[in-house]
């Protein structure tokens, strides 16, 4: 969920974001989840537990989590369903190596892979369901990232995409603006100890595509797609059915 740029990537620059994006997530791996607790108040568990209901509703035998950073949702799915094959994919080696620690510790049998989610290193659908949580605002080609999504899906898969839209144009949604372009930086500096912390957080969450948007383009990629606002708009869940 949370983001740390000690290099300050500049949204939707292309291969220059993906490799800033990679550096951003070495530097602040160790600290990951740590920050994700405290900036959520815990809150992004229960919106993690909505995203894996939803993936685990077809009983997938094949799940694929892309961008599994440390590898919270992927244990968390093999957890509710303990006879799925899990495979956790991200493109930063920093963030695997935790995962892979963290999986032995629990005793969860997960596969860990480094992988560009832009080139997905997985045949033609090789899983029942997909999984990316609070890390496709980060692709630098969106449109890319879901066609990999939907060639990787076996047919009748699953997509779930958990993220932050962008705030509402209302009272609650410039309050929450406000926290977020204002006091989250503030909290993440002093949490991380770097005084440039988070400043990419809130800049890649207004660049994102507003929930309609993202629902257009999941069509056009081939998806049967529905959003569905949680926390009052904080976060938003994307499902998509391959047709």
């Amino acid at each position: 969920m949370t983001d740390h740029p000690h290099r300050k990537p500049a949204v939707g620059d292309g291969q220059d974001k993906g490799a800033d994006v990679q550096a951003m997530f070495a530097a602040i791996a160790p600290r990951y989840d740590l920050l994700n607790r405290v900036l959520s108040l815990g809150v992004d568990q229960t919106w993690r537990h909505a995203g894996a209901a939803e993936a685990l509703a077809k009983a997938p035998r094949r799940v694929l989590d892309i961008a599994t950073g440390t590898g919270d949702f992927a244990l968390m799915l093999k957890r509710r369903a303990p006879y799925a094959q899990v495979t956790g994919s991200d493109f930063v080696p920093e963030m695997l190596s935790i995962a892979q620690s963290k999986g032995r510790a629990a005793g969860l049998d997960i596969t860990w892979q480094e992988g560009d989610a832009l080139a997905l290193p997985y045949p033609d659908a090789s899983f029942d369901a997909v999984t990316c949580t609070f890390g496709f605002r980060n692709f630098s080609d969106y449109a890319r990232g879901l066609a990999e999504m939907y060639r990787v899906l076996a047919p009748g898969g699953r997509l779930v995409i958990l993220e932050f839209p962008p705030p509402a144009d209302n009272l609650f949604g410039r309050v929450y603006r406000l926290y977020f372009q204002q006091v989250l930086p503030r909290i993440g500096a002093l949490v991380s100890g770097d005084s440039s912390a988070y400043t990419y957080l809130p800049e890649s969450v207004l660049a994102f595509p507003e929930p309609v948007k993202l629902l257009d383009m999941m069509r056009g990629a081939g998806f049967s797609p529905r959003y569905r606002s949680l926390s009052g708009g904080i976060a938003g869940l994307w499902v998509g059915d391959k047709r």
